[in-house]
């Protein structure tokens, strides 16, 4: 069977023999350096087929992910967390793919959100996305989603975020901190160590990860302030579950960068 570049198919019309041929060659075309072989081919097939699969098809598809993560083609690393997303919204995660994914998301070094040839790449929002979905995940504890998004922010890179990036990240913490299980002491905690970057700072131009940084947590302040809405559904907008505390340790931090604020 030939899925080369093709993926209109209901998998659930496929025998067990032709399901495998056709995950792996969905697989392929995820690390496709073609936009419309990747994205629009192979993710939006992967997106019509998860709530399709067995338990052990979406074990074997959220294992590729997490190899996918070290593979060398910047586009295969950074379409792997959306992959992963749409398996834990089908009720799948396992503790080897969240290995995978935090030691990935910090560490990834090409941040382009699009390449003229490659198409959408996105990485650090893509992660974000993950780490959004995950935070509604039933047994994943709030705090290192929240510990693993400031990684990512503090992480030294020259890219200034310029595809909303910063926008995406936030609205991952904001659903971070509307966990019902995250403790006061916890829902701030995790600023500590953007506090403590932000009193490194000196005189001069404003580093790309300062600036990543900054944007984020005044998105951030927006969302915790007027709570933040699911996208694609009808739940009112949501405010942190320590939402007075997130508010008053967001605008400390900032002031650190913004003397000029109260």
């Amino acid at each position: 069977m030939t899925m080369t570049h093709r993926y209109d198919a209901d998998i659930r019309d496929l025998a067990a023999a032709d399901r495998a041929a056709a995950l792996d060659a969905l697989c392929e075309g995820l690390r496709s350096p073609d936009p419309a072989v990747r994205d629009d081919g192979a993710y939006h097939a992967a997106v019509r087929w998860t709530p399709a699969l067995t338990p052990g098809e979406r074990g074997r598809l959220g294992d590729r992910m997490a190899l996918h993560l070290t593979d060398q083609a910047v586009q295969a690393r950074s379409f792997a967390p959306l992959v992963l997303a749409r398996l834990v919204e089908s009720g799948e995660w396992r503790p080897g793919w969240w290995t995978a994914f935090a030691r990935w998301y910090p560490a990834e070094t090409d941040l382009r959100g699009h390449d003229p040839a490659l198409g959408w790449l996105h990485a650090a929002a893509h992660g974000a996305d993950l780490l959004a979905v995950l935070a509604r995940h039933p047994g994943q504890p709030p705090l290192p989603l929240a510990e693993l998004a400031t990684a990512r922010l503090l992480a030294p890179t020259g890219h200034l975020f310029d595809a909303q990036e910063d926008d995406r990240i936030a609205y991952a913490l904001a659903q971070i901190l509307g966990h019902p299980d995250l403790t006061e002491a916890d829902s701030v905690g995790w600023l500590a160590p953007v506090a403590a970057a932000f009193r490194t700072g000196e005189p001069g131009p404003v580093p790309a990860w300062a600036s990543n940084t900054m944007r984020t947590l005044r998105m951030l302040y927006v969302l915790a302030d007027r709570g933040v809405s699911r996208r694609n559904t009808d739940e009112p907008p949501r405010p942190p579950t320590h939402r007075a505390a997130v508010l008053e340790e967001l605008a400390r931090t900032l002031a650190i960068v913004a003397p000029y604020t109260a």
